[in-house]
């Protein structure tokens, strides 16, 4: 099998590390993801990483938590880097050399953020994980993949959710949601389909950047998106 794409980056939520939870890490999820995850490295898929925080902490309700938001933010940066050592643990115990990254200086745990360095771990076959967002309160993890993917020139931006695909309603609501299999970034603002936060997605529009938003729950299915099955949903052009 040959992959579509050289390199990728992976934009996994926090709370799908939850499982069937309803705080923290499943153990089982994290070594499905793993799998899934040497699957395409063993193709020659150069692979980076970012991970939200929501299963450990949200800080965007500051009326509920009495937490200033930008605080907040911080605080859900570090529970990234939490699940950036998880993720990087599974990926170890099977045989992947993996590098975290922080956008925050905590050198004891990760290497501080080197677009260089990142892009030769990659050469050199390395799955690399980037913790602590963007470093800055106020963005998202979704602007923080579609930045990093852009700096490290990532051929496309491949975003795990629970459902296998954009559609124009909740699927897990609307039982007559209807799928789209590709699906421009103009119909996806006209239509307020919220698959990222604007500043997000305005960066892949106006880098050109492609994003394939698929289900990461169903094991296997990542190596079907890396080698050009019709699985999921394209956002391009």
């Amino acid at each position: 099998m040959l992959p579509k794409f050289k390199r990728v980056l992976l934009k996994l939520s926090g709370e799908s590390l939850m499982g069937e939870n309803s705080f923290g890490l499943d153990p089982k999820v994290l070594a499905q993801y793993a799998e899934d995850i040497k699957s395409i490295t063993e193709l020659g898929v150069q692979v980076a990483i970012v991970i939200g925080g929501g299963n450990i902490y949200r800080g965007m309700n500051e009326a509920e938590t009495g937490i200033e938001r930008a605080q907040g933010d911080y605080m859900g940066m570090l529970a990234t880097v939490i699940n950036g050592m998880a993720l990087q643990s599974a990926l170890e115990k099977i045989g992947i050399y993996t590098r975290l990254q922080s956008a925050i200086k905590m050198e004891q745990v990760a290497e501080p953020y080197i677009r260089r360095k990142a892009i030769r771990h990659l050469e050199k076959g390395r799955v690399v994980i980037f913790g602590a967002g963007t470093g800055n309160p106020y963005f998202t993890t979704d602007t923080a993949g579609s930045l990093r993917a852009i700096e490290i020139k990532a051929d496309a931006i491949l975003k795990g959710t629970r459902v296998d695909g954009i559609y124009n309603a909740d699927p897990e609501k609307d039982k007559k949601a209807k799928k789209f299999n590709k699906i421009s970034f103009s119909d996806c603002i006209s239509m307020n389909l919220k698959i990222m936060d604007m500043t997000a997605f305005t960066l892949c529009r106006e880098n050109n950047l492609p994003i394939l938003v698929f289900n990461m729950d169903t094991p296997g299915t990542l190596l079907r998106v890396v080698t050009g099955e019709k699985v999921g949903t394209l956002v391009t052009g």
